[in-house]
């Protein structure tokens, strides 16, 4: 089965996560396997210090890669410009990352937009924010959020989910309206950069029933968006379960 680096195409550049439903776990799993890598965000992300060796919060990343200090040999490394509350950091403005993108030497990962824990979600008028140097963009949404309710418990901004879909709030979830989702210039698609390649993730395919429901979503997505690849996963445990091209 394809490593999670090569499925997602993330061995180097600028990689940025959206949607909802597993973006902060991948990019910990790619930190994890990546060298050089350097963690960061466009927009709030919680407390990650776990999940890398350093954390510095600075207002000038591209400065902290070359301090002299620990952070020069601490990888993955954590760039964020402060700590706004005790449960998460601030991340940067987009021409900061892509200037610290084009400085650095290694992969920058980069988590462009939120969810607040849902599990599929649309972006509104301020999102996402991707950088321009972004080589890699992964819409993400989960498995899970099929059979349940489009309703605020399961879906980010579920009204702009039904504005691009012509579904209803309150309708059952299906797959293909997770695809469309993923495949709508409104939704997983919205302002990726023209050079960039998009690779839509179907994350939490965690049986047989799940996995099933994923191609599914994976159909929907080639049939509606002119991506290579569609990649079925389970983070939570850092697995590919498939690469449907």
């Amino acid at each position: 089965m394809d490593d999670v680096v090569d499925a997602l195409d993330a061995a180097e550049g600028t990689i940025c996560l959206v949607g909802a439903g597993g973006k902060k776990t991948t990019l910990y799993a790619l930190a994890s396997r990546l060298d050089r890598a350097v963690v960061t965000a466009t927009v709030r992300i919680p407390i990650f210090d776990r999940e890398v060796v350093a954390v510095r919060a600075t207002d000038d990343p591209v400065a902290a890669l070359d301090d002299g200090g620990e952070s020069t040999t601490a990888f993955p490394l954590g760039l964020i410009r402060e700590r706004e509350r005790d449960d998460r950091y601030r991340g940067y403005d987009p021409a900061t990352v892509d200037e610290l993108a084009r400085a650095h030497d290694g992969p920058v990962l980069v988590k462009a937009d939120g969810a607040r824990t849902r599990r599929l979600k649309a972006p509104n008028e301020r999102e996402p924010q991707i950088p321009e140097t972004a080589d890699t963009v992964v819409p993400v949404a989960s498995v899970g959020a099929i059979g349940e309710s489009l309703s605020a418990e399961t879906v980010h901004r579920p009204e702009r989910v039904a504005a691009i879909t012509d579904a209803a709030i309150g309708d059952e979830i299906t797959p293909e309206l997770v695809g469309r989702v993923l495949a709508h210039e409104r939704g997983g698609l919205k302002r990726i950069p023209a050079d960039a390649t998009a690779i839509p993730l179907v994350n939490a395919v965690d049986d047989e029933g799940d996995e099933a429901a994923a191609r599914e979503v994976a159909s929907v997505v080639h049939e509606h968006a002119d991506v290579s690849r569609v990649v079925l996963a389970q983070m939570i445990e850092d697995e590919v379960v498939d690469v449907v091209r």
